[in-house]
């Protein structure tokens, strides 16, 4: 094991993955000059040839990545902010078509890859949590890591698989370091972890909130016993890890950056009112950013989760009772 920082888990599995196909390419804004140091000195290794510098076109990169992939290349979109994602939005669409509308015969193995996440002060065009708006696109999966070993297990997984995948990688976590195996390994998609075990409550935690969520349940251990879910992957979502944890603790609290409405902790909940109703004893509980654009600098403390948020909505869960 070695202790490595989220971005060079990301750089080493993407450096890995063009080493072993060489049907492996990058492209993407400034993945040469390196704003970001996951593609840092990449073009070193690999040429210009599969370390690609795009303009900002962001339809131009996805849209000529899914030919590339229907072609049987396996291009990496790096497009920088996740924010931007949304710009190509029409082509990630036809991504997910591809393959249903042929019948089966073709394959589009693509990754797009973006940074998210607020608590850096930028706005809202730099720090939404965009993966909501994507949940409704049929043949797309989405991994949402939130540390170093997930970092580089779950892009290896998305690299290799033959559907298009939106990674994305959040801003507070980039630099944080954690422990990553020398040797070879994937994480299947579909598969959430267990961070923390405990009786009293389930609570599902997204990227940053996953460690954000570990800080309550160690203020609150010996008066509440929290269970903290990291589902790893959106799509496929592990429904069956999270039923069985609601059985045990027969609560719900689901801990989301992103706004509350039409998002991934609003379709988590009502997956869990059709799956596990009866599972329940109380009404689940969204601790969200608010339905309001991200503002910079300190205001955007008023919109995003908190410690507090995240506390309160743990105690609202073991105060009300269905």
């Amino acid at each position: 094991m070695s202790e490595i920082a989220f971005y060079q888990a990301m750089k080493d599995a993407i450096s890995e993955e063009m080493d072993r196909d060489e049907k492996v390419y990058l492209i993407g804004e400034d993945v040469v000059g390196g704003v970001y140091p996951h593609t840092a000195g990449l073009i070193d290794k690999f040429g210009s040839d599969r370390i690609i510098d795009a303009p900002l076109a962001e339809n131009l990169i996805v849209g000529s990545s899914i030919g590339a992939a229907l072609a049987g290349y396996r291009p990496i979109c790096d497009m920088m902010e996740a924010d931007f994602i949304l710009i190509a939005i029409d082509e990630i669409s036809k991504a997910g078509q591809w393959r249903f509308m042929h019948g089966g015969v073709v394959q589009v193995p693509m990754v797009i890859i973006g940074g998210n996440g607020g608590y850096h002060g930028v706005a809202n065009d730099h720090a939404k949590m965009v993966y909501g708006n994507l949940l409704h696109i049929p043949g797309i999966k989405i991994a949402v890591p939130s540390n170093a070993y997930d970092a580089k297990g779950l892009l290896k997984t998305a690299i290799r698989d033959n559907n298009p995948v939106i990674y994305f990688w959040h801003k507070d976590c980039f630099m944080d370091k954690g422990e990553v195996p020398d040797e070879e390994y994937t994480i299947p998609f579909g598969e959430a972890r267990i961070v923390r075990e405990g009786s009293d409550v389930t609570l599902v935690a997204v990227q940053k909130m996953v460690s954000m969520a570990e800080k309550v349940a160690q203020q609150l251990e010996g008066s509440i016993s929290i269970e903290i879910i990291d589902p790893r992957t959106l799509i496929p979502l592990d429904m069956e890890t999270i039923l069985r944890s609601i059985e045990k603790t027969m609560r719900l609290v689901i801990v989301d950056e992103a706004n509350a409405r039409g998002g991934f902790a609003s379709e988590l909940s009502a997956r869990v009112m059709e799956q596990g109703f009866d599972l329940l004893d109380a009404p689940v509980v969204r601790v969200c950013g608010l339905d309001y654009p991200i503002p910079g600098g300190f205001l955007e403390t008023v919109v995003l989760p908190s410690e507090e948020r995240i506390r309160a909505g743990i105690e609202e869960a073991m105060a009300r009772n269905l």
